[in-house]
């Protein structure tokens, strides 16, 4: 039912990729119009998870992912139903709002029940059931667009979470202990989050690792399709190779946390991610980069994230027993808000090749790194 739940994220960025061109011609405007559809929507995702992480601590799990599907699906009608690019952003922002409030609390749930280890393998359980959706949504776009318009991909979203609400409702148990309820004020819990060293070495680490995967969703469309020339029947096929390797990542990581511990595990992935960015860099200036080339180069480069995402967000919030879902909510938050930046620099900066987007996903694992190495340094002694 948590994988189901976090789902809901990989499903609405997804799905729709492979209709923004479409979506651009519809409304009769550019590509990056439409593309910020995407930032609008990763910032409303972050801002929802800030609201509902406070909100699930004092008020419990249950209550706040019913709610948050509820806005989820008004958001999706919104979108559907929009004859202005203003409506698809108005929608997208409630959307991600009431998404960002569910999903907040899977890992606050597994917080609730595991720590430690476990938590880390628990959550590696879930995201490996969770990738089926990010494989899935772009495929489940370009079917739909066969028979339907661009309208049909954000009925299935709306359809989805109708779904979802009914069964988490029957189903879903509450896993707060009330009796750790904590009545403290929402911005001092977040200031008591951002006071600790260590915990913000690995909010960093997942934020830019995130930051970097951001940067690739968004220029993709327009790397793969538009400067390489690749169909909207072949993006699939290539956005969902990344997919792969994140799987294999995470049940690896599974095998690995048997043996090593969570923080060494991460570095590692750090390691590799900011190798095949240099990698990607360095191939597009010096070499005549081909799409065949960089599709593996990417799909290493995304495949890290299983081992940095779940490591991360259990070594963090295992410093906040009491407080998992207002963790949780700054740490994700902080990879969405920075993920909207890095794709809306793609954006603005990019020139039509994939410099931009390579660019940025090899800068994010750089600073994610050093940052973690500084702040760790400030509090274990070498």
């Amino acid at each position: 039912m948590l994988a189901a739940l976090v789902a809901l994220g990989p499903l609405a960025i997804d799905a729709y990729l492979p209709a923004i061109p479409m979506m651009a011609e519809h409304f009769d405007t550019s590509l990056h119009q439409i593309e910020l559809t995407l930032s609008l929507f990763l910032l409303g995702f972050a801002a929802g998870q800030l609201f509902g992480g406070p909100f699930s601590d004092r008020h419990g799990r249950r209550l706040t992912i019913l709610i948050g599907l509820s806005l989820f699906m008004l958001g999706s009608l919104i979108t559907a139903f929009g004859t202005q690019v203003e409506m698809l952003w108005l929608g997208r922002l409630l959307q991600a709002f009431g998404g960002g409030m569910g999903v907040v609390n899977t890992m606050a749930m597994v917080r609730d029940r595991y720590s430690g280890q476990e938590s880390a393998q628990v959550l590696s359980q879930i995201v490996t059931i969770l990738m089926i959706a990010p494989l899935a949504a772009p495929f489940i776009g370009s079917f739909l667009l066969l028979f339907a318009d661009w309208r049909a991909i954000f009925l299935f979203l709306f359809t989805y979470a109708v779904i979802l609400l009914l069964v988490l409702r029957r189903h879903l148990p509450e896993t707060q202990n009330q009796a750790q309820v904590s009545m403290v004020n929402p911005v001092k819990r977040y200031l008591g989050v951002l006071k600790s060293r260590p915990a913000l070495a690995f909010l960093f680490s997942v934020a830019m690792a995130n930051a970097g995967m951001f940067a690739f969703i968004t220029g993709s469309p327009g790397v793969y399709m538009g400067y390489f020339g690749a169909s909207e029947q072949l993006y699939p096929f290539l956005f969902g190779a990344n997919i792969v390797t994140l799987t294999l990542a995470n049940q690896l990581n599974i095998r690995l946390l048997r043996r090593y511990s969570a923080k060494r595990i991460l570095a590692f992935g750090q390691l590799i991610q900011i190798i095949m960015g240099i990698c990607m860099v360095v191939s597009l200036i010096w070499l005549p980069l081909e799409l065949w080339a960089l599709v593996p180069l990417v799909m290493l480069f995304i495949g890290m994230q299983g081992l940095i995402v779940a490591n991360g967000m259990s070594s963090a919030t295992d410093f906040f027993p009491h407080s998992a879902a207002t963790a949780t909510a700054l740490i994700s938050a902080s990879g969405f808000t920075l993920g909207a930046v890095s794709g809306a620099l793609v954006g603005f900066i990019g020139d039509g090749s994939p410099l931009a987007m390579v660019g940025i996903m090899a800068a994010c694992p750089i600073v994610g790194f050093g940052l973690r190495s500084w702040l760790q340094r400030q509090v274990i002694p070498s």
